[in-house]
């Protein structure tokens, strides 16, 4: 509608403002104006308490899921270390002991005669089943495209073999052939050069597996350590600034929040504490001393099952220079091997019940050296049947001295198995009901922490 004669005609409209064209919409995004409204929040003491109160139980409930996280990984190494990794390793020095101790029998059955005694036969029969049982269980327990599964493969592939060749040298045995030293040669080859090797990898794989869990279990959560410092300065803080304000001395919700994050930090670093002495003894007094009589045992049946070879092969295998008796230096190496090992396990023993059977193995050691230096005098002065009698008979020989030797062996590792499952079970115990509690005591502690603030909010209404 026109304006009255003589008025100034009205402004031509503008553009819209929410629909210029090419302008952007009017107002701010959603994040803008969120971080608008905190700004204006946290200019007053009722906004600042509520960002206060989140802020602290964030912090809290993060310790206690951090807490509970790092502990789970910790508490299942260590449980790991207990019931899967050594025990496993103890089977595969358990196949390397079976497999050698079953070519030992099966020399020793050999040089008997055509008829092999019946205790030797059974040793070497519990030997193979034995090592068979302990394959299967460790196939079950190892990745199927792993090196220790290959290894297992090899094992499982040349057992049968190897067995194979001892019978047959048995049968030629009986008949009075001499093809049947040459068999069991042969056999002898295969466990040297095939079945060992193949079970020795296997147990040091087992080892470094047993190794790498006992130093995951060991490891500081440093994460769960620093984020229940930082809460419970952040804790502290917050009560100190309420006293400066309020002059009261005690906010009892951020005092339960305080102090259930301070029960769950010491918990925290005093379990860890005791886990790690634990695995640390059971690494110390326990592992160390086993790894030392598993060789001291190997080299034991490696020296008796050439010594009896010696006397098998009279002579026919020589070492590569063509100088010696192979069977009679590879005994020599083997008995120079234990003697070393039964020092370092002497030295590592720390209580009687471990070092006199170590003590026992090593006097045992030296008077098999004095009756096998007989025993190759007289096969060396044309008295085959003599030095056979030193070896393999029932009084005063090496073979007496050889189970002499292995049983002080085997009472000195099952004392020090004892012992490490006794100190692995205490570390492992320490970090039982960690988790749990740690993850409850944070939720006290949020919850306590949010009460704390809705106390101080109150006294705004």
């Amino acid at each position: 509608m026109p304006g009255p004669p003589g008025a100034p005609p009205p402004p031509a409209p503008g553009p819209d403002p929410v629909t210029a064209p090419g302008g952007p919409p009017a107002g701010r995004g959603a994040w803008a104006e969120g971080a608008a409204r905190l700004r204006g929040a946290a200019t007053t003491e009722p906004g600042r308490l509520r960002i206060l109160g989140a802020v602290l139980a964030a912090l809290v409930v993060a310790f206690g899921a951090v807490t509970a996280f790092e502990v789970s990984d910790r508490a299942a190494a260590a449980d790991d270390v207990v019931s899967r990794s050594q025990p496993l390793s103890a089977d595969a020095a358990d196949i390397y002991r079976s497999l050698a101790d079953a070519d030992t029998a099966a020399a020793g059955g050999f040089l008997a005669g055509a008829q092999e005694p019946a205790g030797v036969r059974e040793r070497y029969e519990e030997d193979i089943t034995t090592a068979s049982r302990l394959l299967v269980k460790a196939a079950s327990h190892t990745d199927a495209s792993s090196a220790s599964a290959r290894d297992i493969g090899r094992l499982n592939e040349h057992l049968p073999r190897y067995t194979g060749l001892v019978e047959r040298a048995r049968a030629a045995n009986r008949q009075g052939l001499p093809l049947g030293g040459a068999y069991l040669r042969y056999a002898n080859q295969q466990m040297s050069t095939r079945l060992l090797p193949a079970a020795e990898r296997l147990y040091e794989a087992e080892t470094a597996r047993l190794g790498q869990d006992d130093r995951d279990a060991r490891t500081w959560p440093f994460l769960s350590l620093g984020t229940g410092i930082v809460a419970l300065a952040a804790l502290l803080w917050a009560q100190r600034r309420s006293y400066l304000r309020t002059h009261r001395v005690f906010n009892q919700g951020l005092l339960a929040a305080t102090a259930a994050s301070t029960v769950v930090l010491l918990w925290l670093a005093a379990g860890h504490a005791v886990a790690r002495a634990g695995l640390d003894e059971a690494t110390a007094h326990g592992q160390n001393s086993l790894k030392v009589l598993n060789e001291a045992r190997i080299n034991s049946l490696k020296a008796r099952a050439n010594e009896n070879l010696t006397l098998v092969a009279r002579g026919a295998v020589l070492t590569a220079d063509g100088k010696s008796d192979k069977y009679e230096t590879d005994y020599g190496t083997g008995m120079g091997r234990l003697t070393a090992a039964l020092d370092r396990a002497a030295a590592l023993a720390d209580d009687s019940a471990g070092r006199t059977p170590v003590t026992e193995a090593s006097a045992r050691v030296s008077e098999w050296k004095d009756r096998h230096q007989n025993a190759r005098e007289t096969d060396n002065a044309g008295n085959y049947e003599g030095a056979l009698a030193r070896v393999i008979g029932p009084d005063g020989s090496t073979g007496e001295s050889f189970d002499d030797v292995d049983a002080a062996l085997e009472r000195a590792r099952d004392h020090e198995q004892g012992e490490f499952t006794r100190a692995a079970e205490d570390g492992r115990a320490a970090l039982t009901g960690l988790p749990a509690g740690a993850a409850a005591l944070a939720v006290v502690g949020a919850a306590g922490a949010v009460m704390g603030v809705n106390r101080r909010l109150s006294e705004y209404r």
